[in-house]
Order: structure tokens, then C-alpha cells, then sequence
């Protein structure tokens, strides 16, 4: 499954391919919530190659109203608190706070194994620390170093939202939070949605690391042009 679609259906296939998968292995997107990175073409995509889009109510309220779920694809609404079957895994939604309709992110498991997933949030809480305590592998976002954001050129209330308690987590934030999970399968780690602008990924992996009490090198970073490979999660 392809969770999130924010880059347009050539771009999207390209990266598959680097991945070395073609579309046609795709069977389901998967939301987490509207936002043009992260849903902005993802009914485009899903039309071209005949995919179903699992998303909560909000989330395809907003989308429709800004005319994204045009072209015939189906639209498969999901609770944001109760999990569901899809291709053999179990998808676990969670509430998050973010500033948009009905955000969620997920965790994925096998039975066996369990990937959480999490970006786009503001600000930590114990529901999110619940649901990802016990994870196999995390990809967990980074967004940016607060002092880079507060020095940037952003216009002030970008900054404010942002760094506010429903923008995204700053590399300070994401290693209390990684630090606060029971980590003792965790065998991957990701820092993921780092800016370009206010953040560096050796301060997004340092702060990982802290919380790991490993080696900077261990902590994995994904980059917005080349992602990551594949991890096995054995």
C-alpha cells in the first residue's frame, strides 16, 4: 500500500521505480490526512491506476470541497480510533494533534511485527505514546531545529504555526517523545519530514541517537528527494 500521496502520479511512479516497484503492484492509499504533501494528488493517482483511498471523514470533506477527489476513484472511510484489515496487515489509526480536519497517522503490523508511522504533529500526548510503544520500527518525523526555525526567514506566523501545539515536532520534541515509547523491539529508526529550510540532518539524527542511547549512524534520515531504502523488518 502507498501511504500518502502528495507528488504527482509521473513523479509518484518514478520514485516507485527507483524502488524498484511498478504501480501495478499498488493495491490501496492510505491517508493520513489533506494536506497538498500529503493527500494533494492522491485521487489523481489512485483514478490512474484504479486504486481504492482509505481516509477518514474529515479528511475527504476537505478534499472534496478543494475538488481533489475528482476522476471516479473510490473513497474508503475510516475510523480514526479503530483498526482495519487491509492486504493481510492490520492498520491501526491514531488521533493526532495537527491543524487539519481529522488527521491521523498508523501503525502497520503483520501479526509479527509492527511499523509506526508519524508526522505532521504539533505536539506529543499519551495516546500517541501508547500506540507506538511496542513498535518494531519507527519513522518518526523531525521537522525542524526550533533555534534554525526562530533565526529563518519565515513570515512570524508561519513560525507560529509551525512550532505550535498543532504544527510539527521539532528535533528537541522528537527525542523526548522517542524517549518516553518502550522501545525494546525497536530495531529501525527514521527521522522523517525534516525541512529543508530549518533543520539539518545531522541535528535531526544526533537528537535521535540521544534518545537511544546509540550511534549517530544507526539512526536512519529521509531525505524529501530520495526518501529511503528498503528495511527488513525481521
Amino acid at each position: 500500500m502507498l501511504l500518502d500521496c502528495g507528488l504527482a502520479p509521473r513523479e509518484t511512479e518514478r520514485r516507485l521505480a527507483r524502488l524498484g516497484l511498478a504501480a501495478s503492484r499498488v493495491s490501496a492509499i492510505v491517508l493520513t490526512h489533506e494536506h497538498a504533501d500529503h493527500g494533494g494528488h492522491a485521487f489523481a493517482f489512485a483514478a490512474l491506476h484504479a486504486l481504492p483511498v482509505y481516509l477518514t471523514y474529515g479528511t475527504r470533506a476537505v478534499l472534496e470541497e478543494a475538488g481533489k477527489t475528482a476522476g471516479g476513484a473510490e473513497a474508503r472511510l475510516i475510523d480514526g480510533r479503530a483498526s482495519f484489515a487491509l492486504d493481510g496487515l492490520e492498520v491501526q489509526p491514531f488521533t493526532v494533534p495537527h491543524d487539519a480536519r481529522e488527521p491521523v497517522q498508523f501503525v502497520f503490523s503483520d501479526g509479527a511485527r509492527r511499523l509506526g508511522v508519524l508526522t505532521d504533529i504539533g505536539t506529543s500526548t499519551a495516546h500517541v505514546e501508547a500506540v507506538l510503544s511496542g513498535c518494531d520500527a519507527l519513522v518518526l518525523e523531525c521537522n525542524h531545529e526550533l533555534d534554525m526555525l526562530w533565526a529563518g526567514t519565515y513570515p512570524k506566523w508561519l513560525k507560529e504555526r509551525i512550532a505550535g501545539p498543532f504544527g510539527h515536532l521539532d528535533n528537541g520534541t522528537s527525542e523526548r517523545l522517542l524517549g518516553a515509547l518502550e522501545r525494546k523491539r525497536l530495531s529501525h529508526v527514521v527521522a522523517a519530514h525534516l525541512s529543508q529550510q530549518n533543520n539539518d540532518p545531522a541535528l535531526a539524527r544526533a537528537a535521535l541517537a540521544r534518545a537511544l542511547g546509540c550511534a549517530e549512524d544507526w539512526v536512519g534520515v529521509a531525505s524529501q528527494d530520495e526518501g529511503f531504502g528498503w528495511r527488513d523488518l525481521k
